[in-house]
């Protein structure tokens, strides 16, 4: 007797649609080059509703435009772009590789010690800036920024990292003198280190006095580990600090605090311009 040999081709497309769902959204374009079978299966809305987080109806419906798809893959790849939510205060995308939520708190949505005070920061517009303002230090002693989310928000099991969105103007004075406290905390677990708000292309050279030094030191022994953070260059034009990182198991609903600040020895310092805090998952 003859036994027909089997095929994966030769199964019913939704079982071929089960498999590919099991994969990642890059592995569904390649799959879709193997033939007009696979192909066929990777535009199946099963397919791409799996990359969905399961509450994207509730985030489309805080877009503030609105959202053009006829499928699932469409509205998946619209995500990966970014879209504006909470009128327009905070953005909202999909990793593109993993399917992983990802937010940008603004600047606006952000507690800023004095920032209603014109005195000591403007808010202005600005064409690089996805949102509508963002907030320039004019000259302050005392630095504190804080952001706050819910692990709910975010995709579980995953861990995140935190990261401050800025500029430093040309005109900037004392931010890279001494470092700053930076945080993230989860519920009761709080993670701290330093940094120096230093544009990486600066040549400027720090001539620090035995006080910043003594500064220096107290900070580095209120740490948990590692060196100072320095920030890095976008492929938006924006500079990023990490502000620390944690994993969202998915259990519960807890608050991430995330703060940049000084503690002691104020320093008057200006130039920043601060876009928002950034959650994005760390691959």
């Amino acid at each position: 007797m003859v036994v027909a040999e089997k095929h994966i081709h030769d199964l019913p497309e939704d079982c071929i649609c089960t498999i590919i769902s099991l994969t990642s959204p890059p592995d569904v374009v390649k799959l879709s080059l193997v033939s007009s079978t696979f192909r066929s299966a990777t535009e199946s809305d099963y397919v791409w509703n799996v990359f969905l987080p399961c509450d994207w109806q509730d985030i489309a419906r805080k877009s503030v435009t609105l959202l053009k798809y006829t499928t699932k893959k469409e509205l998946f790849l619209c995500l990966c772009n970014s879209i504006l939510i909470h009128g327009g205060n905070k953005s909202f995308a999909l990793d593109k590789s993993t399917g992983k939520k990802s937010y940008v708190i603004s600047a606006k949505e952000l507690s800023i010690l004095y920032g209603d005070e014109p005195d000591h920061w403007n808010w202005k517009t600005i064409p690089e800036s996805r949102f509508a303002e963002v907030v320039e230090l004019k000259t302050i002693c005392r630095l504190e920024i804080q952001g706050k989310m819910k692990t709910g928000e975010l995709s579980p099991n995953t861990t995140y990292g935190a990261y401050l969105l800025m500029k430093i103007s040309d005109k900037s004075f004392g931010l890279d003198s001494i470092p700053t406290e930076i945080s993230v905390k989860v519920g009761d677990q709080e993670f701290v280190n330093t940094a120096y708000l230093r544009n990486p292309r600066s040549k400027k050279v720090q001539m620090e006095s035995l006080f910043y030094r003594n500064r220096m030191e107290t900070l580095k022994a209120r740490v948990n580990k590692g060196e100072e953070k320095l920030p890095r260059e976008r492929e938006d034009g924006w500079l990023e600090i990490e502000l620390g990182e944690f994993f969202n198991g998915g259990n519960g609903d807890e608050d991430i605090i995330m703060r940049l600040m000084e503690v002691k020895g104020y320093h008057v310092k200006g130039g920043l311009v601060v876009e928002g805090i950034e959650l994005r998952p760390k691959h």
